[in-house]
């Protein structure tokens, strides 16, 4: 039995308050499973359908067709049980500002009927780097100190599967790191993690197995190791210190100073850096590097020839 089950999934929306405007598409029928214990990541770019899925399987929201299961529970015919399930980490930093930390723990426990689980409490606030923080109002907390508590308040009932949309944007590199080392132990446990983030590295470094979302469809569902093995070239990379030619600047990645191109092989790579050397540019720290997650992301939302042919080919095998 999958930990989560997306069987043609589908949801639209009327651009009109009176329901008779134009239909926008979330959601395109999607399917497909998340194994139990996996670490399962949900890649696309804003408005690709992740945040509507995610809050499908939360219940927070009804699709227009389709079923979503946790467990074997539908989140529609048997809603308590398949949420008693989840802990879902919300993107918004959305807080009760009359309870201290561990008064918010303890009555989201109650949610759950789950009562004296200090034990528990005391555990999630160690391992979140909220100690110190137990008895302080969530008024008083910074913006990183809040995300951390509702990453505890999504664990404290113990679920079996734990949804992180975006847990760590806009916080900081400590926050990032105590949350991956717990989040990853609890996963070596048997916790089962579904994962939206914009940070590819670290889908990268987390994720077992990978789907990528383009308005509201599945276009690439493939293991992490496979997608970044289809990938079809290495990457030249350097610094320059002007702007690139229009006609070079069309085929490369650009990030502030730095410019890398797909090369295929060794005679790519001097077409390149023999017309940098013609637009009187200067290439410096130069470096052919392995195409990652990023690359193979580009690719597959850019619609190049290749990168479509990786995701209908390994959609059909990664299942």
């Amino acid at each position: 039995m999958p930990a989560i089950s997306f069987q043609s999934v589908s949801k639209t929306y009327s651009s009109a308050r009176n329901q008779t405007g134009p239909v926008v598409k979330a959601l395109d029928d999607v399917s497909f499973d998340i194994r139990q214990g996996e670490f399962f990541g949900l890649l696309g770019p804003n408005g690709a359908g992740k945040t509507s899925l995610i809050s499908i399987l939360a219940g927070l929201s009804r699709a227009s067709s389709g079923t979503v299961k946790v467990h074997g529970s539908d989140v529609l015919a048997d809603y308590a049980s398949a949420r008693r399930k989840l802990g879902v980490v919300p993107q918004e930093l959305v807080f009760d500002p009359f309870f201290s930390v561990r008064e918010a723990l303890r009555i989201q426990s109650g949610y759950f009927g789950i009562k004296r689980n200090d034990d528990w409490i005391d555990e999630l606030l160690v391992s979140l780097g909220l100690a110190d923080k137990a008895n302080a109002n969530m008024r008083q907390l910074s913006g990183g100190m809040k995300r951390r508590v509702l990453v505890a308040q999504a664990l404290v009932h113990k679920p079996q599967v734990i949804v992180l949309d975006e847990p760590t944007a806009g916080v900081d590199v400590e926050l990032r790191q105590t949350l991956w080392q717990f989040i990853a132990k609890l996963n070596k446990q048997g916790s089962t993690v579904l994962l939206t983030t914009h940070y590819l590295e670290e889908a990268e470094a987390l994720c077992s197995r990978i789907a990528m979302l383009k308005q509201g469809r599945v276009v690439a569902l493939a293991q992490t190791s496979e997608l970044l093995k289809a990938a079809s070239s290495n990457v030249l990379r350097f610094k320059i210190d002007s702007e690139l030619p229009t006609h070079l600047a069309v085929q490369a990645r650009i990030t502030g100073r730095i410019v890398q191109f797909p090369a295929h092989n060794a005679h790519e790579i001097e077409q390149y850096l023999a017309a940098i050397r013609e637009a009187g540019l200067v290439a410096e720290d130069v470096e052919i590097r392995k195409a990652d997650l990023e690359d193979v992301f580009l690719d597959v939302m850019n619609k190049k020839p290749a990168a479509e042919t990786v995701a209908v080919d390994l959609a059909k095998v990664a299942t």
